[in-house]
């Protein structure tokens, strides 16, 4: 009676990277201080608008628009600490 042969497995190989891992865990010296000052200069904006906006004449013109753009650069700031690791 003839023999049944055996399946033959191949050898697993994971698939490789695509980015090296250094590259994926380093963000860019850039972000930490991109956001601090968009943090402080929105904060800033808006102190300086409550205590001498009416004598300050580019923020005289924008009225409450200054509101904006003060939580603007707030805003901006939580966006570029979302790139930070």
């Amino acid at each position: 009676m003839p023999e049944s042969h055996g399946r033959k497995k191949q050898v697993y190989t994971p698939p490789q990277e695509k980015a090296p891992a250094a590259a994926r865990q380093h963000a860019g010296r850039w972000v930490v201080p991109v956001m601090l000052v968009c943090f402080l200069v929105g904060l800033a904006w808006i102190v300086v608008f409550y205590l001498a906006g009416s004598d300050i004449p580019g923020m005289r013109d924008l009225s409450n628009w200054n509101i904006l753009v003060g939580m603007g650069l707030i805003a901006i700031g939580f966006v570029v600490s979302t790139q930070w690791r």
